[in-house]
């Protein structure tokens, strides 16, 4: 795929290092046990055992890959896997890595009242200044799903970014609240001061090839092998200043075939030359919206 600009991008407003035409975030949900606590909802043994596989044996793996390259990550974490799983806290800290917020116990976020969302995000936000030492810069929701309610919470207890929303595909935004009005147009509401960083669930590994019984099938990880390295290639080729954020799951890529996936996608990077690692937090830092 060659090309010219893609005709949506204006003028970047990413202050990059020199030489680096676009910026990488390689970001973990470190779920563990939460997802299938929460979301999920099946708390058998063997659904918490893939929890632990990816605490005990996804996590260093990553760990070795990222620090052979010298590589920094974002790690997302909800409160109950950090005090589950505080040793290998403890050594994504000392590998030099960012910990955000990912929710208390990776609930159902739309399903909770006010009330308890606000109770749940106190909760977690004092595991995180219990187990981490302070509190996150950045939020990220389980599911990737908000209430009416979110953003207001993040505004409230001082978050400076977010990681959960689809508006742009390799832009950073600030979101705005949206009313709904079925028989005339929806209406925005002003720009809210938290820098959204967006995702996608074509650059997540767990849609693709996570096995959930009666939920999700197991689907080849060529394939998402194939997703990942061709929006690359296009935000490489035809984006500049873009951000890619590429979202896994310890318990998932850590998987030894899922493994040599994300290996391979890295390598290619690198040999580019010319793409920035960079944290989540940094990424922010570097934007002037």
């Amino acid at each position: 795929m060659t090309g010219g600009r893609d005709a949506n991008m204006t003028d970047s407003l990413l202050t990059l290092p020199p030489g680096k035409r676009m910026a990488v975030a390689l970001t973990f949900d470190f779920d563990a046990h939460s997802p299938w606590m929460g979301t999920v909802g099946r708390t058998s043994p063997s659904y918490l055992s893939r929890g632990d596989f990816g605490a005990e044996q996804g996590v260093p793996r990553l760990l070795e890959l990222l620090g052979r390259h010298d590589l920094p990550a974002t790690w997302a974490t909800p409160g109950h896997d950090l005090v589950t799983f505080p040793h290998r806290i403890e050594q994504i800290l000392a590998s030099g890595h960012e910990i955000a917020a990912h929710g208390c116990y990776h609930e159902v976020v739309p399903s909770l009242g006010p009330d308890e969302e606000r109770r749940l995000m106190e909760v977690a936000l004092g595991q995180h200044e219990r187990i981490v030492g302070r509190r996150p810069r950045g939020y990220r929701s389980p599911a990737w799903d908000f209430s009416e309610t979110t953003l207001d919470l993040l505004e409230e207890f001082g978050f400076d970014w977010d990681s959960s929303l689809m508006g742009r595909e390799f832009e950073l935004y600030r979101p705005r609240r949206v009313t709904l009005n079925y028989e005339s147009a929806n209406e925005f509401g002003p720009e809210s001061r938290i820098i959204e960083i967006p995702v996608s669930w074509y650059l997540d590994d767990w849609p693709s090839v996570e096995y959930v019984a009666g939920v999700s099938a197991l689907g080849p990880h060529r394939d998402m092998e194939d997703r990942w390295h061709t929006i690359f290639q296009y935000a490489h080729e035809r984006v500049p200043g873009a951000v890619y954020v590429l979202t896994m799951h310890p318990q998932t890529i850590g998987r030894s075939h899922h493994l040599l996936v994300l290996e391979g996608l890295i390598e290619r990077m690198l040999e580019a030359g010319d793409v920035w690692f960079a944290t989540l937090s940094e990424i922010a830092d570097a934007w002037r919206g």
